[in-house]
């Protein structure tokens, strides 16, 4: 198969999509579907660190296929591309650590972490 573009993409998550077309219909579905393959995606693992279970490359890139579907459906739901999300994260990303991922700053991060300004015991 070819590669696909974004909006293959969106078009084939709302040809599959089989509920209500209103945003509360689609968020709780998106929601409760991330939740689920993700949790698929981490007993994949969780049976790898201790279960002795080596990762199964097919099914991993199935399970990361139904979290981007339901992930891709939020985006569509809020209007957001891909793209979008990217450009946010990452800007979150270098405001946050400028030079490289540090531990001390990842402890305070009064942006991430409001509560922690002034509660913090040390």
């Amino acid at each position: 198969m070819s590669q696909i573009t974004e909006e293959d993409y969106l078009d084939e998550i709302l040809r599959t999509y089989a509920g209500p077309p209103d945003f509360k219909s689609k968020m709780a579905l998106a929601a409760l579907g991330l939740a689920g393959e993700t949790g698929e995606v981490i007993d994949q693992v969780k049976k790898h660190l201790f279960h002795g279970h080596e990762v199964d490359l097919a099914q991993m890139k199935d399970e990361l296929g139904d979290v981007l579907w339901y992930f891709m459906l939020v985006c569509q739901a809020c209007g957001f591309s891909l793209a979008d999300i990217m450009s946010a994260n990452v800007a979150k990303l270098r405001k946050r650590y400028p030079y490289s991922f540090e531990v001390v700053q990842s402890i305070h991060l009064p942006a991430a972490h409001p509560e922690r300004e002034e509660t913090d015991e040390k």
